[in-house]
């Protein structure tokens, strides 16, 4: 191997056993290695969608920028609900936003070029370069492809000229057969670009040896020539009885099997679309608050509760369609891409009535962005931006009303809760088209430090309506939200601190399973 591969895995492999203890402190970041050698693009592609892409991605950033590697995330194509707001004013998945923290950088719209956000079964909002351009239903989106690709290969372009190496996420699956043609996802861009692809499959699903081969049968000859090798993902078990099947399939495809990465529990990243069932480990023994949140169907940035569901004290349950709401102590109604039908779809559930049963015995509620409108008098779509033009009457909890506009608002923002005797910061993102007016906002839910006030307080205290998505992730504003809420002597969960600790836990693992240098091999320079 080449001397400075071998200083590059070496300074990926020089941090504690993964199995060892978590502590960021207790963690050496080795040197930058000279690593001029190390340029391209590398492709992760999946067999099915959550096959672990993301993570993948993530952990190889987080391994690289450890060897002094100037690495950046890159997904052409993104379909998500959960966004974020990046540093140049835009929108892209959360996904990639972790992805760059991963690789210690500030998110781009440039690391996510295409963003489709659902609007319905068949139709989505059209976000490119960080703004939402269109509304299309998939058969015409199809036909928009060649744009959306011109777009995705124009912010490919930037990244290669500004960093060493992109690391690409696909999207979904490159054996879908049906989606090739002007595919900008999966193999049209590695294609388009010319770049190797690293396959990988989710071993805890079953039938990983089926999805490897199956997926290589659907591909063209140069789209499996691309393919370098697979990582099998999320193992547990014998991993000698697995050996037998890693043996058929390297005979059967004639291409190596990268690593067999081991099912690592507890991980607190962000999930890219699917709502996260899992929360951490409970003591049962201390009082906990009872926090319900009713799954929309077109619930979005449900990581807004990823510190409730990381907390001790916290027992956060998910509500999906017909399931009651159970008592509780504190309601949160998050956000929505289609706020008037999934509120027709709450009161079909039922949930409205719950929920004045709830404040009837002294239940707090929160409601956040589209959750937030729903808590007011009246919602209005007179352009139809979420669907068909009309409006609907909200739940009436707060006096104002909201007027869906054509200009979304896109901001991060830091500032401190209103609440009484609770001066704790807060800090998060907006993203919402809604623009809001009534007599309940003079009482707001929060000052902001760029000198506007956001959201409502109803005057009896009991509902608090914001625009601020990420209203729990800050510590100190976590912990007076529990408190307002009932949990007496309750602290906050330092959420930003937890992911870069499963960052590094999942770079140890990596660097401890995979097959380094096979895996970076695509990425030495051609000798001519």
């Amino acid at each position: 191997m080449a001397a400075w591969a071998d200083a590059i895995i070496a300074a990926m492999q020089a941090y504690p056993d993964p199995n060892g203890p978590d502590d960021p402190a207790t963690r050496t970041p080795a040197a930058p290695v000279p690593c001029a050698a190390l340029r391209g693009t590398l492709m992760v592609q999946g067999t099915t969608s959550d096959a672990g892409k993301s993570t993948i991605v993530a952990g190889l950033c987080r391994l690289l920028v450890r060897a002094g590697v100037r690495v950046v995330p890159f997904k052409p194509q993104n379909m998500a609900l959960n966004s974020a707001v990046t540093a140049d004013g835009g929108e892209i998945g959360r996904a990639q936003a972790l992805q760059a923290q991963a690789a210690g950088l500030a998110p781009h719209t440039d690391m996510n070029p295409v963003l489709l956000k659902p609007s319905s079964d068949t139709g989505a909002q059209i976000v490119i370069h960080g703004r939402a351009r269109l509304d299309l239903d998939a058969r015409a989106y199809h036909e928009y492809k060649p744009v959306a690709m011109q777009a995705v290969l124009a912010s490919h372009r930037r990244l290669r000229e500004g960093y060493d190496v992109v690391l690409v996420e696909g999207a979904g699956s490159p054996a879908e057969v049906n989606l090739r043609e002007r595919d900008i996802a999966n193999m049209g861009f590695a294609e388009a670009v010319d770049c190797p692809v690293v396959l990988v499959a989710d071993i805890d699903r079953g039938g990983v040896f089926a999805h490897l081969v199956g997926t290589l049968d659907c591909l063209s000859a140069s789209e499996r020539e691309r393919v370098k090798g697979f990582i099998i993902n999320r193992f547990r078990g014998d991993i000698g009885l697995l050996e037998p099947g890693l043996d058929w399939l390297r005979a059967r495809t004639g291409k190596p099997v990268l690593g067999v990465l081991p099912y690592l529990h507890g991980l607190h990243l962000d999930a890219e679309d699917a709502v996260a069932a899992t929360q951490s480990a409970k003591d049962e023994g201390a009082p906990r608050l009872r926090v319900i949140v009713p799954v929309l169907p077109r619930i979005s940035n449900h990581t807004d509760f990823d510190a409730l569901r990381a907390h001790p004290r916290v027992d956060l349950r998910w509500i999906g369609p017909g399931m009651p709401i159970p008592p509780g102590d504190l309601i949160v109604l998050p956000g929505s891409k289609s706020v008037r039908a999934d509120l027709a779809f709450l009161r079909e559930q039922g949930w409205d009535r719950a929920l004045l049963r709830h404040l009837r015995y002294g239940g707090k509620v929160v409601g956040i962005c589209g959750g937030m409108q729903m808590l007011g008098r009246r919602i209005e779509d007179p352009d139809g931006r979420e669907g068909a033009p009309g409006g609907s009457d909200g739940l009436g909890l707060l006096d104002f009303a909201t007027v869906l506009a054509a200009d979304k608002q896109l901001r991060q923002a830091r500032g401190t809760l209103a609440l009484p005797e609770a001066n704790a910061s807060v800090a998060g993102y907006e993203i919402h088209l809604g623009v809001t007016g009534g007599p309940a906002l003079a009482r707001p839910a929060l000052r902001l430090d760029d000198g506007r006030v956001d959201g409502a307080l109803s005057d009896d205290g009991q509902v608090l309506a914001t625009y601020l998505h990420g209203l729990f992730d800050d510590p100190a504003g976590c912990a007076a939200l529990l408190r307002w809420a009932g949990l007496d002597g309750a602290e906050g969960v330092d959420l930003a601190a937890l992911r870069e600790a499963s960052l590094d836990r999942l770079a140890d693992t990596m660097a401890a399973h995979l097959d380094l240098a096979a895996l970076l091999a695509p990425l030495q320079p051609k000798v001519d």
